[in-house]
Parts: C-alpha cells; structure tokens; sequence
C-alpha cells in the first residue's frame, strides 16, 4: 500500500515540475510572440510586464509548482519509511492537491476571461481594448504544440494519481 502510495505521489511530483520546465525553456518564445500580438494590435508590448503578465517561468508560475512537488517527495519518502505521521498528512495534502489542481483547470479553462476582466479592472482604456484571446493564442503558439497535450496528461496524472491515493487510503 506505501509503496502504491509513494508512486502515485512521485508522479504527482513530476507531473507538478513538467510545465515550468517547459515554460522554462519556451516562455521566451511565448512572450516574444505575445509582444507582437500587442504591437499588431497598436498596444505598446510593454504592457505585459507592466501588468505581471509571465509566460516564462518566473515567479509563482515555478514556485508554486516547484513546493508541491517537494512536499509530494517528502510525502512519498515518509510513506516508504513507514512514518506515524504518513496517513494523516497524505490525506491533508493529497485533498489540497486535488482541490488545487481542480482550481488550476478552472483557471486554465477560463483564462481569457480572467485576463480580460482583469485588465477592466485596471481602468486603462489601452488594456480595455486588447484582444485578449487573440493575445493568448499568440501566446500558446509560441510554446511547442505538444505543450497542451503535456498539460492535458499532467491534469489527468495528478487526478488520476491523488484519486488512487486516496482510494487505497479509504480502502486500507
């Protein structure tokens, strides 16, 4: 059972790190491709920055993911070592990846949408005006085109695996 349970939580780990590693080494294109979304639009491509709009993989795009994966290997390590301390805490953060996860398809789902208000939001009529799904599809093909088929693998690793965690949990 620990070692079913180590597993699913080592590839929830992997799952975690694998999109900023591609952001990582594709954000730069993304962006570049985003910034001439902008210019083609008549916005000064400076906006993004100006707003914290990333695509790279600055910030809580790769901290985020970078400490749920720690805590998923420490999880893992104190499930093989047969820690007290093991059940109680895969079932805290196990929930707390797949409430999470959940939250980040809803936000990857209605990304456009969220720009766009956020950008409203701000009051600059300059912003108001973007082509925000415009924006974001420049955006997405300046990653691989693999890139959305990764995230759709990731999304079904971490469901998948905390799924099973949590039923061997229950069941044991």
């Amino acid at each position: 059972m620990n070692v079913l349970i180590a597993a699913m939580q080592l590839l929830v780990a992997a799952a975690f790190v694998s999109i900023p590693l591609v952001r990582h080494r594709y954000g730069t294109s993304a962006t570049t491709a985003a910034e001439a979304e902008l210019k083609r639009q008549g916005v000064p491509p400076t906006v993004l920055a100006e707003n914290g709009m990333r695509f790279d993989a600055g910030g809580h795009e790769t901290a985020v993911p970078v400490t749920v994966a720690a805590v998923m290997v420490a999880l893992a390590v104190l499930n093989l070592s047969g820690g007290p301390w093991a059940e109680v805490l895969t079932w805290i953060f196990q929930s707390v990846v797949l409430a999470g996860n959940a939250l980040i398809l809803y936000s990857n789902l209605t990304a456009a949408t969220s720009v766009r208000a956020a950008f409203v939001r701000k009051g600059d009529p300059m912003l108001a005006r973007i082509d925000v799904p415009a924006l974001l599809k420049a955006a997405e093909d300046g990653f691989p085109s693999w890139t959305w088929t990764l995230q759709n693998v990731r999304h079904v690793v971490v469901f998948g695996a905390s799924i099973i965690t949590l039923a061997v949990l229950a069941l044991g």
